[in-house]
């Protein structure tokens, strides 16, 4: 290799290390400014958003229906709640699937191996529930895999006749009837089918919540890009949640203090977790933005009691976890 030659070598490698430092740099100063937290004050609310809490404390959401103390998303689990004497609930978080022959039952995982039975009593693995009829699933144990605190399993080995109803898998009719029935709840759904699958359940679903009047009372969030569009255009009167592109450009335009076109705006609550990556989304800066367009901001999944206690001080709406009773201890810890 020439001199000349090693010359432009080193000068080439001099410049990658200047761009990767410069790289670098810039990384820790967005850093610095989507991950720190602030000092602006809660800010008071007088707008129309029912989401939007009016008491400064957070709504107590049960995600899958307290899954954390009981079976998630079973019968049981809503009993327990709604019967307890230790805690309320607000908001009741579940997840939906549509069954073979139409039936949207509450499950959240996209197949039923990890909460029930389904591999043994099938006899195959990754069943999905799209693949059984609503009475083939209501023969497995949903209760199966749950464990307690001490790390139990009070229903594994549930089979037959022995597995009781509030075990088996549950119909979305069935269970707002009964929470309708026993209370004054909200709900947030998730439809997990995508394509026209989640399509298909988001048609079921607008039915079912229209037939009981529960659109007002009801958040309806997707993962599924293709199933919010449809929402969208189909049922323009659903309340929903913010997709993930939604909430990354909420987020930058907070950040920057850019006024949003609340016409242009087509979700009613922000249903996000407290960080995600380098981004702080629980300053109260950014609750205060959101409450300024009339969004709610709701966080998942919060089990942790210091998180619990300072989302709740930082003026979140809702505290979505699947430990309801710990969050409703926290919450009104002086009432």
């Amino acid at each position: 290799m020439t001199v000349e030659a090693k010359s432009k070598g080193k000068k080439a490698f001099k410049t990658v290390i200047i761009a990767l430092l410069v790289i670098a740099a810039a990384l820790l100063i967005f850093s610095y400014f989507t991950s720190r937290e602030t000092s602006v004050p809660v800010a008071a609310y007088n707008g129309k958003n029912k989401y939007i809490t009016p008491t400064g404390q957070a709504m107590v959401s049960a995600h899958r229906s307290g899954g954390g103390i009981f079976p998630e998303n079973t019968f049981l689990a809503f009993k327990s709640c709604v019967e307890s004497d230790t805690f309320n609930t607000d908001i009741f978080e579940f997840d939906l699937h549509l069954t073979a022959d139409n039936v949207l039952v509450l499950l959240h995982d996209d197949t039923l191996d990890r909460t029930s039975n389904a591999e043994e009593h099938f006899g195959e693995k990754d069943v999905k529930p799209s693949a059984k009829t609503y009475a083939e699933l209501r023969e497995l144990n949903m209760g199966e895999s749950f464990k307690d605190d001490n790390g139990k399993q009070p229903y594994k080995g549930l089979r037959g006749k022995d597995i009781p109803d509030d075990l088996r898998i549950i119909r979305l009719e069935d269970v707002l009837d009964y929470l309708c029935a026993n209370g004054d709840y909200h709900f947030i759904i998730e439809i997990k089918d995508s394509g026209e699958l989640g399509k298909k359940a988001a048609d079921e679903l607008y039915k079912v919540l229209k037939s009981r009047n529960l659109i007002e009372k009801t958040i309806v969030g997707t993962f599924h890009g293709e199933v919010t569009k449809y929402i969208d255009e189909a049922y323009p009167d659903m309340i929903r949640s913010a997709s993930i592109i939604e909430v990354i450009s909420f987020y930058f335009s907070s950040l920057f203090g850019i006024k949003k076109n609340p016409e242009k705006i087509k979700f009613d609550a922000l249903q996000i977790p407290p960080k995600a990556a380098m981004l702080n989304l629980s300053t109260t800066r950014f609750i205060n933005y959101a409450h300024s367009h009339d969004i709610a901001v709701q966080y998942w999944t919060v089990n942790d009691k210091e998180q619990i206690k300072a989302l709740n001080e930082k003026g979140a709406d809702a505290i979505i976890s699947d430990v309801p009773d710990i969050a409703y201890a926290i919450i009104h810890a002086n009432d």
